[in-house]
């Protein structure tokens, strides 16, 4: 049955004169896409402008060492990340603009894919303005985007499937679910958190009437491909005693992330996609469960609703949910549009909704990029009484974290560099660099060349497969250790100089320390140093 919302979808069927084929210029920018990928430029043209304006972020100095390394699983990601961190570095090199951009091109894709799935659910050029804008101005989506990690590439993968879903609906055409059945498949070797968003979606579709969709083979076909897909990670995952299950048992067991209870979840939600912004999602929401238009897609708003409940019972961190949110935006945008057009005196909204939003995105854009030098970021919170995010328990800094883990590397790098080389050349080449997390032992291997030191070591996630190297443990610097655990493990220990850059998070202040012969051979007290977080 054609999609009533959708005339045009009838061309083709049996008996059904097809429309003339559009001129090639209108089918690639017809008016209403030509808005998505105008925001989706925006998008990009903002990344690029401020994501070198600070420093090489904690993670990325890990993924930079991952991508040297290149396997089929890690112990805490799938393997897809750290492969695009080495097309980029083999493409454009590894400067921060050069690591960002596939970040900041993923954002554009998301904004595109956002305007495509509006105009699935019926949405116009309005609808589509207003959609886009919303992922455009949520702090959350912007701030993923400004970093090289697995996130800004999450949304495109969900999103993307949850395009060809509506195209398997609304033309009536399950062969699409193929492809949904790709894109999940990579996601899920991009990060594992999209099992639970395939989950999620499943229980939609079980729990609606797109349930029809069991009887085709294409499901089944799609649901081949997911495995296959997900298989090679799979193995590595089970040669390797599952260490990525291990890992997030042990991050469970220590309480290391915030556990929120519902409510305060809720609340999160609403602040990390900014306050004004709920006028589309939720709105968004509501269309999709509830609306005479918007319920046909019912399976979009009951897969968000499984996905938060997960999310709530596994106690996930809030941010989690910031790649299913364009689908509602999209669906918001949907709302607005026939509300207005059955309601003639609300047209003003149409000027106001856009604009409101645009201002309340550039108040809070200073919040998540780098625009401000240092010194203001926590006076401008204090003015918009914001305090200061915490997703992990133990967090202490001057800045928000994802500011204040892109200072304080290259210094302390330079500073073990003047420790390593006093020593005297004998006594250099025995000797081990040691760090006690995957920051500081990316931040040795990227920076440290250019001093003469030698690769790091650490016992800290994936770095714990690379192994000690050649070293015996007969002269190490220890950094990120405490002066007891030293003591314990070392003949003897002397202190060096403390690191701490006043904008870097709590765990990088510390002393680094040089131990003279370790107690035990290193490859003996290894598995001891093991940490997996």
């Amino acid at each position: 049955m054609a999609n009533p919302r959708h005339p045009d979808l009838v061309a083709g069927l049996p008996g059904v004169a097809p429309k003339p084929a559009p001129g090639l210029s209108h089918f690639w920018f017809p008016t209403d896409t030509a808005i998505a990928y105008l925001l989706a430029a925006v998008a990009v043209a903002l990344q690029m402008a401020t994501n070198g304006r600070y420093g090489y972020f904690r993670d990325e100095l890990y993924y930079l060492a991952l991508s040297h390394h290149l396997d089929w699983g890690y112990v805490d990601l799938a393997p897809m990340a750290p492969l695009v961190a080495y097309i980029g570095r083999v493409l454009f090199g590894d400067s921060l603009h050069a690591i960002r951009l596939f970040p900041a091109l993923a954002l554009g894709a998301e904004i595109l894919i956002t305007g495509l799935i509006t105009q699935e659910l019926g949405g116009k050029r309005f609808a589509v303005l207003l959609a886009c804008l919303g992922v455009l101005v949520a702090p959350v989506i912007q701030a993923n985007a400004g970093r090289f990690s697995m996130n800004p590439f999450e949304p495109v993968f969900w999103m993307g499937a949850i395009y060809f879903l509506l195209l398997a609906i609304n033309h009536d055409r399950p062969q699409f679910l193929v492809w949904v059945g790709v894109l999940v498949g990579l996601g899920v070797e991009n990060k594992h958190s999209t099992a639970f968003f395939l989950i999620a979606l499943l229980a939609a579709l079980l729990a609606t009437s797109e349930r029809r969709l069991f009887r085709s083979k294409w499901l089944w076909i799609a649901a081949g491909i997911i495995v296959l897909l997900a298989l090679p990670n799979l193995i590595w995952q089970y040669r390797h005693a599952f260490p990525t299950w291990v890992d997030l048992s042990n991050v469970k067991k220590i309480h290391k992330n915030v556990e929120l209870p519902p409510l305060p979840f809720l609340k999160e939600q609403i602040l990390m996609l900014q306050p004004l912004n709920a006028l589309i999602w939720i709105a968004g929401l509501g269309f999709l469960l509830f609306h005479s238009e918007g319920k046909r897609y019912r399976v979009l708003g009951v897969t968000y609703l499984a996905f938060l409940a997960i999310m709530m019972v596994l106690h996930g961190k809030d941010y989690y949910l910031a790649p299913i949110y364009p689908m509602l935006f999209a669906a918001g945008g949907a709302f607005w549009q026939d509300l207005i057009a059955a309601h003639s005196r609300l047209r003003w909204v149409k000027a106001v909704l856009p604009r409101v939003l645009i201002v309340s995105g550039v108040i809070a854009f200073p919040l998540v990029l780098p625009i401000l030098p240092p010194d203001k970021i926590v006076p401008y919170m204090q003015k918009l009484g914001v305090g200061m995010p915490r997703t992990e328990t133990h967090m202490s800094s001057t800045l928000p974290q994802h500011f204040a883990d892109e200072f304080g590397w290259p210094e302390m790098v330079s500073q073990v560099a003047d420790v390593y080389n006093q020593m005297p050349a004998e006594e250099r080449r025995k000797t081990a660099i040691l760090a006690g997390n995957y920051g500081s032992a990316g931040a040795i291997d990227f920076f440290g060349s250019r001093y003469g030191l030698p690769a790091s070591i650490s016992a800290h996630q994936n770095y714990y497969y690379w192994g000690f190297r050649q070293y015996t443990g007969e002269s190490v610097i220890l950094l990120n250790w405490e002066l007891d655990d030293a003591q314990y493990w070392c003949n003897s220990v002397e202190e060096g100089p403390k690191v701490g850059n006043p904008y870097s998070m709590g765990w990088e202040h510390y002393t680094i320390l040089i131990c003279h012969g370790l107690k035990k051979p290193l490859a003996e007290a290894w598995p001891h140093f093991k940490v997996w977080n």
